[in-house]
């Protein structure tokens, strides 16, 4: 990375379960629509390019796509990896990395405390639910391609900055809603 290129604060491993759920909660956001999936995966897009990041991210509104990009470096196993944990958000309706840290809290995994094939759900980080005010969760942000404290914290600093633009500001770019 070039000495402009922002570093990012390393995430730590493992949030509490507490720090977690406050993510959830705070990145609740007043609507989301087409227009803003775009907005949000051009974001990630941006980050994932400044960090030299190998990511794929994937964005879905319920079962439709509305956003998916591979950067450099990514494979097809990282769409087999946002599958996995994306449906982790389908089936329990908060984080990947929530899932995950519920089960460690408890001293055991999602595999081996659920009948759920493990070749179809990840409780790793990198999955987020999308969230409305008012709706509940509607869909899910997910990358993959970097350790999944590291793909948690990139979704979350993404879902923060694009929330905080998203009423009226200018940091996020994109066609309109």
């Amino acid at each position: 990375m070039s000495d402009s290129t922002p570093t990012p604060a390393r995430p730590q491993e493992h949030l509490s379960v507490a720090e977690i759920e406050e993510q959830e909660r705070r990145l609740t956001l007043s609507r989301f629509s087409n227009g803003d999936a775009w907005k949000l995966g051009s974001l990630l897009v941006e980050m994932g390019h400044l960090r030299q990041a190998p990511v794929a991210i994937d964005i879905r509104r319920g079962p439709q796509q509305l956003f998916h990009c591979a950067l450099p470096g990514s494979s097809a196993d990282n769409d087999a990896w946002i599958d996995r944990k994306r449906r982790v958000v389908e089936r329990y309706g908060v984080s990947s990395y929530l899932v995950g840290a519920r089960h460690r809290a408890k001293g055991t995994t999602l595999e081996e405390s659920s009948r759920l094939d493990p070749d179809a759900y990840a409780a790793h980080g990198g999955s987020f639910p999308i969230a409305v005010e008012g709706v509940g969760v509607i869909g899910s942000v997910t990358v993959s391609g970097l350790p999944q404290a590291e793909d948690h914290a990139m979704v979350v600093e993404a879902l923060e900055r694009f929330a905080a633009h998203q009423d009226g500001g200018s940091g996020v770019a994109g066609p309109p809603s």
